[in-house]
């Protein structure tokens, strides 16, 4: 006798559907463009987790040379100076810091400032 997966081919096919809700058209209601969806959707969350990081990183430098610049300074001599002076703090770090706390953003640009001097 033929079998035909019965509940176990419908209990997969509601995880696509699921998976799918909010789509539109034919995106969430058939089940060869619902699996076809979210084949692409995969991908685009694949390379967007990486992209993600791109994003904010280019966010973070932007703010950083942005408060430097107020401060009449470079953002690479800027980062230059730091590295010299061994401050060791990341670009997410500096960014929170020049946007909420300006004072103490004051005092690295300084720090940067005297490692380059000397």
């Amino acid at each position: 006798m033929r079998t035909t997966k019965g509940a176990a081919r419908n209990r997969a096919k509601n995880r696509l559907f699921k998976r799918a809700k909010g789509y539109r058209g034919g995106r969430g209601n058939l089940l060869r463009t619902v699996k076809e969806t979210l084949v692409r959707a995969g991908v685009y969350a694949y390379r967007d987790r990486k992209v993600r990081k791109r994003d904010f990183r280019r966010l973070w430098i932007t703010r950083i040379n942005a408060a430097c610049r107020m401060r009449g300074m470079r953002y690479s001599l800027f980062i230059n100076g730091l590295s010299k002076a061994g401050v060791e703090l990341d670009r997410k770090s500096l960014a929170e810091i020049a946007v909420c706390d300006p004072a103490g953003f004051d005092a690295i640009v300084e720090t940067a400032r005297e490692a380059l001097a000397t």
